[in-house]
């Protein structure tokens, strides 16, 4: 049976008033599993829905066994981006100063002599990124013969991201008897093939193991043509009008492209990109936390392992590479049994896309439609529009199109009366024969033929030498066409 209170989890009581202070009163599934087992010392594999509190799971029992009076790194927390990391250590701070623990974040672009020179004040926790760690290790500044737990974050993650290497040389650095803790939302090959390898009896954690997202989210895609993709964009922004939104595109090319079409139609955006320096994603983060633009764009690189609180709404601009990257981008809403909102936006040949990720991830995912500023299902826009629901809408025929229009012009045109011979049909009163076979702008008309009409009768018919000579002559001068002849 799992624990139902901190005291059961074996958290000392400085720590349990402290979650209270944030509101913090009773376990999540994750944590009432995996505290005990890391207090004891367990090796642990988590696997666990994002937002679920798998922060928290393995941080606090971490802390715990951290002795405040050596003064030496002794556990340490790899992450696979800078904002994982960072987040990490805000925790760490929050909760290590209960009894005065070092903290001490090695993110990978910030200045290293800075990180090499608060090292020297001996952290007992340390937080970094993989490359970064390693870097520091291999310089003889990060010093492992202390260090009895490591604990991965994200595990499936920090691999694709190429730091598998980085954490075989990490983990080969530090104690033979040191516990390891892995966790992430998903399990790949890779990561049970490191279990395997490196674990010794792991406590394996997986709650809900066929529920890959949130409860509390909503699953929905849109349809639009690819030129209709920014105003299905804006369109969706205005309708659910959150306070802060994730927008994710595939390519790091887009999100200058995205943010400032959205900024140009009003919405206020910013991009976060993987490749910025460490000041300036800080920068937008924050902006972003205290509501100075609505929509942030970024890729799944840029936004892994973010943490806004409160944010209600995820569109994917783009429709993830896979259903674990499906996974990763709802999890940044729905957090801690919130509710959340994931919108698609597909095209026509995308939709398989979305019953795909349904069918792999076992979750409802549902076509909506954007109909008089209302989000409507297909059933609720038939009602709306009066049609039967189920049915395809019928296309409205013109009356001049249908069939008994069709007879009445059919009808009309047979009670024309017909033209006279020898007339075109449409020409102008003006110009039409009388009944003698003269025009009343008082020239002759032309039989089909070609030939001229003289007092109703035929011309004789001209000569081949005549046709040939008027037809040499065609275009001359008219002195040289009125020349006679020679003899």
């Amino acid at each position: 049976m799992n624990p139902t209170s901190f005291e059961a989890t074996g958290i000392d009581r400085a720590w349990i008033d402290k979650l209270a202070e944030y509101g913090i009163t009773e376990p999540s599934p994750v944590q009432a599993q995996a505290i005990p087992a890391v207090l004891r010392g367990a090796d642990v594999l988590a696997r666990s829905q994002t937002g679920t509190g798998k922060t928290l799971a393995y941080l606090l029992p971490v802390l715990q066994n951290i002795d405040p009076e050596l003064k030496a790194t002794q556990k340490l927390v790899l992450a696979p981006t800078q904002e994982l990391g960072m987040q990490i250590v805000r925790e760490a701070e929050k909760y290590g100063e209960v009894r005065g623990i070092g903290v001490l974040g090695l993110i990978g672009g910030a200045a290293i002599k800075r990180q090499v020179e608060k090292l020297r004040q001996h952290p007992q926790l340390v937080v970094g990124t993989p490359g970064r760690v390693r870097e520091l290790i291999e310089m003889r500044k990060l010093k492992m013969h202390n260090v009895s737990t490591i604990v991965v974050d994200e595990v499936d993650q920090v691999f694709q991201l190429g730091g598998a290497g980085d954490v075989d040389r990490i983990l080969n650095s530090a104690l033979r008897d040191r516990q390891l803790v892995f966790l992430s939302a998903t399990v790949s090959d890779s990561t049970a093939a490191l279990v395997k390898r490196e674990m010794r009896s792991p406590v394996e954690i997986g709650i809900d193991p066929e529920q890959t997202t949130a409860p509390g989210l909503e699953h929905l895609y849109v349809v639009a043509e690819e030129r209709d993709r920014i105003d299905m964009l804006r369109r969706l922004i205005r309708q659910y009008n959150p306070q802060r939104a994730i927008v994710f595109v595939n390519q790091t090319e887009s999100i200058a492209e995205v943010e400032a079409k959205l900024n140009h139609l009003g919405i206020a955006a910013e991009g976060l990109y993987g490749d910025a320096d460490k000041l300036a994603r800080s920068r937008v983060l924050s902006g972003f936390r205290h509501g100075k633009f609505k929509a942030l764009v970024a890729s799944d690189v840029a936004a892994r392992g973010l943490d806004i609180e409160g944010l209600e709404l995820v569109i994917n601009f783009d429709p993830p590479p896979d259903a674990e990257h499906y996974v990763h981008r709802a999890g940044r809403t729905g957090r801690m049994g919130r509710s959340g909102s994931v919108v698609s936006i597909v095209t026509d040949r995308q939709i398989f896309i979305m019953r795909k990720f349904a069918g792999e991830l076992g979750i409802s995912l549902e076509p909506r439609v954007l109909y008089a500023g209302k989000v409507l299902t297909s059933e609720q826009l038939a009602a709306r529009k009066g049609e039967p629901s189920g049915q395809p809408r019928q296309r409205q025929v013109r009356p001049a199109g249908s069939q008994a229009g069709m007879a009445e012009v059919r009808g009309s045109r047979q009670a024309e009366p017909k033209p006279a011979k020898g007339s075109t049909r449409g020409a102008s009163t003006l110009n039409g024969p009388r009944e003698d076979g003269v025009r009343r702008d008082g020239r002759e008309p032309s039989r089909q033929g070609g030939e001229p009409f003289k007092g109703g009768k035929p011309a004789a018919r001209q000569s081949q030498s005549e046709r040939e000579r008027n037809r040499k002559n065609k275009g001359a001068p008219k002195w040289l066409k009125n020349k006679p002849p020679r003899p």
